[in-house]
């Protein structure tokens, strides 16, 4: 009978288990179709005011996303990325005031600012450390009086509006969900193209780069050419952030491109998580929620109370915020090992339990 039993549960034990949830082939193309499904209907079901913080938070998004190709993935230093945003916006606000062709406006706004962040990289990217850092400072300081002074073209101190988001007829949407909708199309692109990037032969040569410059010239990897590339791609998204910002804000000045938003725009990226595509997307709402949240609380201790949640989140996560699941994974794998140990005692009592079982059978023999 015990033979019996053992052989019949062998086939049992041997078949093969469910694959995990995430490796099942349907949740590849669900989980995709589903965040379509959400993206599409959400502007159509939610507030104008809820509406016009999303596409706030998508335009800084893609600033967030911009600053991390240059320093998250490849390990750049840079402190103007604030500059080539207010180039794009800039150039879009000009743009639409001598009513350009949009498409014309567009594409202007992403080429100008890559073209200037391409000739500072050319200057900056064969150095280093703290002497690139202070390059890239130089922007936004330089950038405020050099807008004001180019009035004919900025509107100088007073800035330039643009408005140009007017609902086409045909829709039948509100001015809200209509930009909403040109903010997902146009940023949900950059980043499907930017994570194509970083996770292509291109995002390896910046992980190497950024992990040891040495190694990578041994390699073939030219560490000055894509140092070039990054700056340059990033400068690009800086560009197209901008072209968003005008979209949604419709007013730009000198203040836009200040070096305080710059390092506000640094802390949103370590904050949302450095080399990390969901961590651009937090970083974004971090940047437009919090100063929010902290002058509800007590305008008067904005900053600090700024600098406070930066410390926490470093303190705790390291990683940034894109980092939570795998430090909630690592909690979780400590706790199964810290109690792994406290089961070993039942392990003597089930080996004696079975040796105490098996002189029953001697005993029976007996009898017999």
């Amino acid at each position: 009978m015990a033979s019996a039993s053992s052989v019949s549960s062998a086939p049992a034990s041997s078949a093969p288990s469910a694959p995990p949830f995430r490796q099942r082939p349907w949740v590849r193309w669900a989980l995709p179709l589903l965040l379509l499904v959400v993206l599409v209907v959400a502007p159509l079901v939610l507030s104008e005011g809820v509406n016009e913080t999303l596409a706030r938070i998508g335009v800084f998004a893609v600033a967030v996303l911009g600053l991390n190709v240059v320093m998250g993935y490849t390990g750049q230093v840079s402190l103007g990325q604030i500059f080539f945003l207010g180039v794009g916006a800039y150039v879009t606000a000009y743009g639409v005031q001598n009513d350009w062709n949009i498409v014309g406006v567009f594409a202007l706004a992403c080429l100008i600012p890559a073209v200037a962040g391409l000739l500072v990289a050319l200057a900056a990217a064969r150095l280093g450390g703290l002497a690139i850092a202070m390059v890239t400072i130089a922007l936004p300081i330089v950038g405020v009086p050099l807008a004001k002074r180019l009035s004919e073209f900025t509107g100088g101190s007073q800035g330039l509006s643009a408005r140009f988001a007017e609902t086409p007829e045909w829709t039948g949407l509100y001015d809200d969900q209509w930009q909403l909708y040109v903010v997902l199309v146009i940023g949900g692109l950059v980043f499907v193209l930017t994570r194509a990037l970083v996770r292509g032969k291109y995002g390896r040569a910046f992980a190497i780069v950024r992990g040891n410059e040495n190694v990578a010239s041994s390699m073939g990897i030219s560490p000055y050419r894509y140092k070039v590339l990054a700056f340059t791609i990033a400068s690009l998204i800086g560009g197209v952030s901008g072209f968003l910002y005008m979209l949604v804000i419709q007013y730009t000045s000198p203040e836009t491109m200040s070096f305080g938003h710059s390092i506000e725009l640094l802390a949103a990226m370590v904050i949302g998580g450095a080399g990390s595509i969901v961590g651009s997307l937090l970083g974004g709402a971090y940047y437009v929620l919090i100063p929010e949240l902290t002058n509800q609380v007590d305008p008067n201790l904005t900053s600090l109370l700024q600098g406070a949640i930066l410390l926490v989140v470093l303190f705790l996560l390291p990683g940034g915020l894109a980092s939570l699941p795998r430090a909630l994974t690592r909690g979780r794998r400590r706790t199964r090992v810290g109690r792994g140990p406290a089961a070993t005692p039942s392990t003597p009592s089930s080996t004696t339990g079975s040796a105490t079982a098996e002189p029953a059978p001697t005993e029976r023999q007996g009898h017999a």
